[in-house]
């Protein structure tokens, strides 16, 4: 009798199980190429041989990866992972001083990319895989497929433990400067464990690639991919605005988007009915999804269940979930119109507070906090701790003023919900200036910081308001001296990406406030709405 397979404790190991037991299957196909597992997996053993001689023969603890989507780029990410470092993905649209503070605070050993670093990269070695050299790596290991890292230094010993460092990803932060969410590998583990079984992924799944390598969905891609024996399939990037025609194609069963694509696509009549025959999962987060693009996308995938999913990057990924009935007529009506985002996950715990810090009841609304075995440690700047977490001795506990949460303190997500029968939730926005447009994560307080920093600019306030196609949309309100809005985005390119600029700059005398002297957002949105009029 064979000894049982053990369970993978690390993100590497979900993929090198799935590569030793099926290691024929296709495991990637992005840009036309197709690899197999046994493909991808010796290009990431040779990768790392790669990085371990730019490192010294050491083993790295944190390693940079540009996120261009291709060949190299996820072999890479393997390959950081195969020695037991952690991936930091630096988003290759950012702009350089924005990953270049990333790559500081992240304390980065090496940034591996595939089209060099930004001119003028200065803050840690560079290891520049060039088509040409990844060409050449791949030659090689058809030649020889012996394991590379066998005896190479340190590499036996890069394993990490399951509390060791997975991924390091950056979020926007309300003081003006990222913050750094560490996620370990019992973190996504245990997210991988209840997913794969949950959403049926194994060999013949096919699914779809859709998030940026800089946002935590895509984890779940990949490793829902590759965990299971499934083929990841990554779209062109201008196809994600008609994903009928994509999906059709590549006969893909398993979809994990933004809600917004699905109101891109449906403007352009690319949703026709029964247009996506082989979808088997729908899965939507990253904003509030709607009855009414639920509906469109059910129309255009009749035979796909579809799940509205919750979850923020602290709590890995995702939290709760909501599949909706199979007939549309039998769908709850919610009093905001969007579809709810169900119970947390049943490995984790939650607790909803009103504004008095009891617990809510049926019916009424307050702040979600979350625990659990894919609860993040800690914010990798300590200081962003403060107000975080709550006290594990009781519901009322006062949040710590700082420094490492207890292993059972509850998160503080930020995000209101009323509390429907059976414990199922409904999103109803936001506690604090925290927004998503697009999916993406964005601190007001960030873009205000960055406005403030601007010559001229005494006072900023930036909202999240409706435009005229009924999508959020940043729009700021500056003092001080007159500024274009060309000047302004221009002069904010240098330090924010283009999903956090604001599409609107309006210059008042001066900022509304409340009675005790605070900003009236509420009065501000009525002014600049009334200056769109």
């Amino acid at each position: 009798m064979s000894a049982p397979r053990r369970e993978p404790r690390t993100l590497y190991e979900w993929f090198a199980t799935t590569a030793e037991a099926y290691p024929d299957l296709t495991a990637l196909e992005v840009d036309g190429e197709r690899l197999t597992y046994r493909e991808l997996r010796e290009l990431a053993e040779a990768l790392a041989g790669e990085i371990l001689t730019a490192c010294g023969g050491r083993a790295p603890r944190r390693v940079g990866l540009a996120t261009r989507p291709g060949v190299g780029t996820y072999a890479g990410y393997l390959a950081v992972l195969r020695l037991g470092a952690a991936v930091v993905p630096l988003n290759s649209a950012f702009p350089a001083a924005r990953m270049a503070t990333i790559a500081e605070n992240a304390a980065l050993d090496l940034f591996l990319t595939s089209r060099g670093a930004p001119e003028g990269w200065s803050v840690t070695p560079v290891l520049h895989m060039t088509e040409e050299r990844l060409a050449a790596l791949r030659a090689d290991r058809n030649r020889d497929r012996g394991p590379v890292l066998t005896g190479a230094p340190d590499a036996s010993a890069a394993v990490p433990d399951d509390d060791g460092l997975a991924y390091l990803l950056f979020t926007s932060g309300s003081t003006g400067t990222p913050k750094g969410v560490p996620v370990s590998h019992r973190n996504i583990s245990a997210f991988l464990r209840y997913v794969i079984d949950r959403y049926e992924l194994g060999p013949g799944c096919r699914m779809a690639q859709n998030i940026g390598l800089a946002f935590d969905p895509s984890v779940f891609e990949l490793f829902g991919a590759w965990g299971s024996a499934a083929t990841l399939v990554v779209p062109p990037a201008h196809e994600l605005a008609k994903p009928a025609r994509f999906v059709a194609r590549e006969e893909i069963t398993h979809w994990f988007s933004v809600p917004s694509v699905i109101t891109m696509a449906d403007r352009t009549g690319g949703l026709a009915a029964d247009s996506m025959p082989s979808m088997r999962w729908s899965l939507f987060g990253g904003e509030q999804l709607t009855a009414q693009q639920a509906a469109a996308w059910k129309r255009a995938a009749s035979r796909s269940v579809v799940e509205n999913l919750y979850g923020p990057t602290e709590v890995t990924i995702v939290t709760t979930q909501y599949r909706l009935p199979e007939r549309v007529e039998d769908w709850p009506r919610t009093a905001n119109g969007t579809v709810p985002i169900g119970a947390v996950f049943p490995h984790l715990e939650s607790l909803v507070l009103d504004e008095s810090g009891k617990p809510a009841g049926e019916g009424e609304e307050g702040e979600l906090y979350v625990r659990g075995v894919q609860r993040f440690a800690g914010y990798l700047d300590e200081a962003d701790n403060e107000g975080r977490f709550l006290d594990a001795s009781g519901v009322a506990g006062t949040p710590p003023a700082g420094g490492v949460p207890g292993e059972k303190d509850w998160y503080r997500t930020g995000d209101l919900v009323r509390v429907l029968a059976d414990g199922v939730l409904v999103h109803q926005g936001r506690a604090d200036q925290q927004v998503k447009i697009m999916g993406q994560r964005i601190e007001t307080g960030e873009v205000e910081a960055a406005l403030r920093a601007q010559d001229g600019i005494v006072e900023a306030a930036v909202l999240a308001l409706p435009g005229p196609d009924g999508q959020l949309r940043l729009e700021a309100a500056c003092t001080g001296r007159p500024r274009t809005a060309a000047e302004l985005r221009q002069a904010l390119t240098a330090t924010l990406p283009r999903y956090m600029l604001p599409q609107k700059f309006s210059h008042l005398d001066g900022l509304p406030l409340n009675v005790n002297g605070k900003l009236d957002r509420r009065a501000l949105a009525e002014i600049l709405a009334a200056a769109r009029d």
